[in-house]
């Protein structure tokens, strides 16, 4: 009579002598298809770029200049007069109510561009020291969710405190408080989405919370054009109260990157998080948990190793290279668009509806192309448009340079879309966080470098679009220098992706 244990015994002699697998080849294969829950967790966590996005661009509504209208027309004429030479009894504000806007509520209409400019350059500057002082924290702290968390409660919560602000010096310093807590949410969530989905399915996942980013500033306007007869001070509670609601969020229903608890060593959670993704593989999760390669010990995710490894230093700083070069053209060419003379209001919404095709776009350059020859066609081409808008506006083409000036921008948009995907797979899991920090960091310095270029174009009209056309066009080239990873899987530390850049390109898997 045959043994009945001996199919038991079998099973239990071939989970002992089987070899051990790859957390790499489990993430890969259990992660092959794209899930409901996949995409229900893409969109929790990218709508943090959306309310990121409405803190970022709030002052254009809050701090703008209101209308006003004469009261005593013998001295007034609202065409003529400058209101700050009148006395106060001869004019009102429109509607005759003052809190309309900071600008009003707090007297600045006849104060300094620096002050009334005051909480706008704040937030920036907080988003500068923000972004140096976040990167410092090491990617093994607290892990993606967590951070990205804080980030945006801390971002809420100071939103909400406007409401109570008394004068112009505290509503910069609460503003300065935003953008420091706010500096890095795009970085952990981009992270946190790129971790949680495969390589095939990367170059889409990660244009889903761009393109919240878009549809949150164009919510803005509506938010804004609904409370326009309100105090400025219901606009930030419009924007951070459902902010705060959504960290809220995050924080119970949003998963771990799976990725991150691998090389936490927390093997047995991220199998949980990769069966809570993707149901359909839960039993070969629990059949291939068993072999998954066990981590005695966290690797080390210094800082320094990007610094002291010559490979990880040269890409930090190619990619900051090529990353202010197209700072500069994002945020510089919707600057200079005036001196093509044509409807400013006109210009920045198109502008802002030109970013959407982008991230339909991106994912196919992403899954046709080559990752390095994508960067430098699309800086060439963008840099030629900008130099061609140059010359339509010396010779007086106003339409024509218009045209290439969305097309430049355009390209612009694309470029950092590229980078961003570019950028995650160059660097592994344990220092992930920090190197997308630099690439941002390099995009504002970019960006804060654009209203003295902007300003030139003043004397010589135009002359900007050239300077940023020949910038970003000759900073792309520096992607010769960096490796191709299209189809490469993530690497979680810097052996792993030290090794895998020293193999073959056919082998995908780090």
């Amino acid at each position: 009579m045959a043994d009945p244990s001996a199919p038991l015994l079998t099973h239990i002699e071939d989970e002992v002598t089987s070899p051990p697998l790859s957390f790499d080849k489990i993430f890969e294969q259990s992660l092959s298809g794209f899930s409901f829950p996949q995409f229900i967790q893409i969109i929790l966590v990218g709508l943090a770029l959306s309310f990121d996005s409405q803190q970022i661009f709030i002052t254009v509504f809050t701090d703008a200049y209101p209308t006003w209208h004469c009261l005593d027309h013998t001295i007034c004429n609202p065409s003529t007069s400058d209101i700050c030479k009148l006395p106060r009894s001869a004019w009102e504000w429109d509607g005759g109510f003052k809190g309309k806007s900071a600008i009003s509520e707090f007297e600045l209409e006849c104060s300094s561009s620096f002050l009334r400019g005051l909480p706008t350059s704040a937030f920036y500057m907080g988003s500068i020291v923000g972004g140096v002082f976040m990167a410092l924290i090491p990617d093994s702290f607290l892990g993606r969710k967590k951070l990205l968390f804080f980030s945006t409660l801390a971002m809420s919560l100071t939103g909400i405190s406007i409401f109570f602000s008394s004068n112009l010096w505290t509503y910069a310093l609460l503003k300065f408080v935003i953008g420091f807590a706010r500096s890095q949410t795009g970085t952990y969530a981009i992270n946190l989405i790129s971790e949680r989905v495969s390589t095939k399915w990367r170059p889409r996942a990660t244009m889903i919370p761009f393109t919240l980013f878009v549809l949150g500033f164009m919510s803005l306007s509506g938010i804004a054009y609904l409370v326009r007869h309100a105090s400025w001070r219901v606009l930030y509670l419009c924007t951070s109260v459902p902010a705060a609601i959504h960290s809220v969020f995050i924080y119970f229903f949003a998963l771990e990157s799976p990725r991150w608890l691998h090389v936490q060593g927390k093997n047995q959670e991220a199998i949980e998080v990769l069966k809570r993704l993707s149901p359909t593989n839960r039993g070969y999760l629990e059949s291939v948990s068993s072999r998954l390669h066990s981590k005695e010990q966290p690797p080390s995710s210094s800082i320094k190793d990007l610094f002291i490894r010559k490979w990880a230093f040269r890409r930090i700083v190619v990619v900051m290279i090529i990353m202010f070069g197209l700072g500069m053209m994002y945020y510089g060419v919707p600057l200079a668009v005036r001196d093509i003379k044509v409807n400013i209001y006109l210009s920045e919404a198109l502008n802002a509806v030109v970013e959407l095709p982008t991230f339909v776009i991106t994912p196919i350059l992403l899954e046709r192309f080559n990752r390095r020859s994508s960067v430098i066609v699309n800086c060439l081409l963008g840099g030629a448009l900008g130099m061609l808008c140059f010359v339509m506006t010396t010779f007086g083409r106003t339409n024509i340079a218009f045209a290439l000036e969305l097309g430049s921008f355009f390209c612009a948009r694309i470029g950092f879309n590229l980078m961003a995907v570019y950028m995650i797979e160059m660097f592994p899991t344990c220092v992930r966080n920090f190197a997308t920090t630099m690439l941002r960091q390099a995009l504002v310095l970019g960006g804060a470098s654009c209203p003295i270029i902007a300003s030139v174009g003043r004397n010589v009209p135009s002359i900007s679009f050239a300077v940023f056309g020949f910038v970003v066009a000759g900073l792309g080239l520096f992607a010769f220098l960096l490796p191709e990873t299209k189809g490469s899987s993530l690497c979680d530390t810097m052996d792993a992706q030290e090794q895998s850049d020293q193999a073959l390109k056919s082998s995908p898997s780090c």
